[in-house]
């Protein structure tokens, strides 16, 4: 049977979280490997305790297990699935604890194979801006853009860095109050990589490398929004060295402006001007969407403000959640200047009941329309 949490650490389940972690670093002192060389009773005792204050330190964890016990973390569900312990990443958490003073991981004698080994040393980064009309957003494209980015120069070689033999870190040993501890940090040579230029090729620099331009292909999605990043893996910077990663390039998504439509969302709005005749006596018109125009009927005694609404004629989301609409609104051009023949057929209108606005209980607001709409 497993021994409880807070009798390994020698706490009270009441413990702060300050207690808990003064408990866990006492207890890591006193069985840690470094003191206790070939000593597997101790090396146990340090393996429940880091496993202990893994749960306990996580209130999330803290609460499954003050409910359930070891229960809560069979299975592997929880901290270090209740056996099993990493040596590397108990001292990583060791590390944590005292402020990185041990190095932060794997670096102790007779644990962790030397430190966390070389690092895999990765290119910068390029980011580039790419313009999208909104019929290109509404179906998607594949762009071409032409990318200067540095790549490795034809005919250079690297070599194994001799101050880390190839491990991308060095050792170092200081003694203390707990005795001879022994921390890794990033080689200054080659910063982690392990290598050196070996053979530096004409007009490239001091890593190896020249600027070069390639045209990337770039796949953009159907419904992309403004500043929407995408990434294309390894069309980045390179790095030096033989087994780095080139960096990639960052895609950031600009919308023009379409002339007659405007975005919101996935939805489309346009602006339908029709004059008085129009309006009264009803008229076809063609409008421009995302896939074409398409042709809407105005009903006679249309009133100036009201949406039509074209579902599925908007832009597609990008989550494949289906289209958004095209919303139409309907704007009566008022005449400014009449000859006196239309003026006198206007005045003479002034007291004919058709001419005198009568909204039915059925006719909504302007307020009305527009909370419709976003509803």
């Amino acid at each position: 049977m497993k021994q409880d949490y807070y009798e390994i650490l020698g706490i009270s389940k009441s413990a702060s979280a300050p207690e808990i972690k003064k408990a866990y670093r006492k207890m890591a002192i006193k069985y840690h490997p470094d003191k206790n060389p070939d000593d597997k009773s101790a090396e146990e005792k340090f393996k429940q305790a880091a496993e202990a204050y893994e749960i306990l330190s996580d209130e999330n964890k803290k609460a499954r297990y003050d409910q359930y016990g070891h229960a809560a973390f069979e299975g592997g569900q929880g901290g270090f699935g209740g056996g099993g312990m990493n040596m590397d990443d108990i001292f990583s958490q060791f590390g944590d604890i005292f402020g990185g003073a041990f190095g932060g991981g794997g670096g102790f004698g007779g644990f962790g194979g030397g430190g966390r080994g070389r690092a895999m040393v990765k290119g910068s980064n390029l980011r580039i801006r790419v313009k999208l009309t909104l019929e290109e957003i509404a179906n998607g494209v594949e762009k071409k853009v032409k990318v200067k980015r540095k790549i490795k120069a034809a005919g250079v070689t690297y070599k194994t860095c001799s101050n880390c033999n190839g491990t991308g870190q060095v050792m170092r040993v200081t003694n203390t109050i707990l005795g001879r501890m022994q921390s890794a940090s990033t080689c200054p040579t080659c910063q982690g990589a392990g290598e050196v230029i070996n053979n530096r090729p004409k007009g490239s620099d001091a890593s190896g490398l020249i600027l070069d331009e390639e045209t990337v292909s770039i796949k953009i999605p159907a419904g992309v929004t403004e500043g929407v990043q995408l990434k294309v893996n390894g069309k980045g910077n390179a790095a030096p060295g033989n087994s780095s990663l080139d960096g990639d390039l960052l895609v950031v998504i600009q919308e023009e402006a379409h002339p007659t439509l405007k975005r919101e969302g996935t939805n489309l709005h346009f602006d339908l001007y029709i004059n008085y005749s129009e309006a009264v006596l009803g008229v076809s018109k063609n409008i421009d969407t995302v896939t074409g125009k398409v042709k809407i009927k105005i009903e006679p005694g249309t009133q100036s403000g009201k949406i039509l609404r074209l579902r599925g004629k908007g832009l597609p989301s990008i989550d494949h959640y289906g289209n958004g609409d095209l919303l139409i609104h309907t704007n009566v051009w008022t005449p400014q200047n009449l000859n006196k023949e239309q003026k006198k057929f206007f005045e003479s209108m002034l007291e004919d009941e058709n001419f005198t606005p009568s909204p039915s209980l059925n006719d909504k607001s302007f307020f009305e329309k527009v909370k419709d709409m976003f509803s």
